[in-house]
């Protein structure tokens, strides 16, 4: 997804220290008695990198590896890759491994979970952001958590209100203007995830105008629009590819792929 998911990918590589802790306890139903960092490279003939990577003892004596993706695109061929993660693991660290797929989409992901064969029967555990409630977040104490709200399902509230409480909770949690508009920033990335980086711009003038330079994000946001659809008008006039493949390339929605569709067969 180019420059939109390394934006993302960024903003939780950042926070995700931060994050985990509560993640399991609250998402994952893990209980640590301790946590241990291990490396995030596995190579034995080829090299893989987990988004995330903890030995764990749980309160319940159990000792295991817990391996977590976080997931923007519903992929068909993830049990694959992650059943390759688990067999890699198991061969190096030789004990148990816990896989989580946390899947950030808008949807509910239709990927398999498990494959199952006449010598093999593998399953990983599969989260759908959109299907957690966003109070979840909302009362944690790390701004960091706080923000995956926006992810969240919002229970019927209207993402205005959402936000709202999104960004008050934030500036009860956060020490220091400089750690504040950092917040904000990635908040405005995430937000793009639901397509209510206009709702935020239009709802936090207040807010945060003095920690994120508004006209500039606006400038941004359209030149970033321009440029998503003049990739999306090529694709669909020069390949032979389904909406959704070419949503997952060019890095957008399937609706704002239909959308430039729609107003290409207008003009025709």
């Amino acid at each position: 997804m180019g420059k939109q998911a390394s934006q993302y990918d960024k903003i939780f590589k950042e926070n995700i220290e931060a994050v985990i802790p509560n993640l399991m306890q609250n998402i994952l139903g893990i209980t640590a008695v301790t946590s241990e960092e291990l490396p995030d490279d596995i190579q034995h003939t080829k090299e893989r990198k987990p988004d995330v990577l903890k030995k764990i003892s749980d309160n319940q004596g159990n000792i295991f590896i817990l391996h977590l993706e976080f997931q923007l695109i519903d992929e068909p061929e993830m049990v694959y890759r992650m059943a390759d993660y688990y067999i890699m693991l198991v061969r190096k660290y030789k004990m148990p491994v816990r896989q989580f797929v946390l899947f950030l989409g808008s949807s509910i992901p239709k990927m398999e979970v498990k494959h199952e064969s006449e010598t093999m029967h593998y399953k990983f555990s599969l989260i759908a952001f959109a299907q957690l409630d966003y109070h979840t977040f909302l009362q944690s104490n790390q701004p960091e958590e706080v923000l995956l709200a926006v992810l969240a399902n919002f229970k019927g509230e209207s993402p205005k209100t959402v936000l709202q409480q999104i960004i008050l909770r934030v500036e009860e949690t956060t020490t220091g203007d400089l750690a504040l508009k950092r917040y904000f920033s990635q908040l405005r990335v995430l937000a793009q995830l639901r397509n209510l980086g206009e709702t935020l711009r239009d709802l936090a003038m207040d807010s945060i105008a003095k920690f994120v330079n508004i006209e500039q994000d606006a400038a941004y946001m359209i030149g970033q629009e321009k440029t998503e659809e003049r990739i999306v008008r090529n694709l669909l006039a020069k390949m032979s590819l389904t909406v959704e493949q070419i949503a997952d390339i060019a890095g957008v929605s399937v609706k704002f792929v239909q959308e430039v569709q729609q107003k290409l067969s207008i003009r025709e």
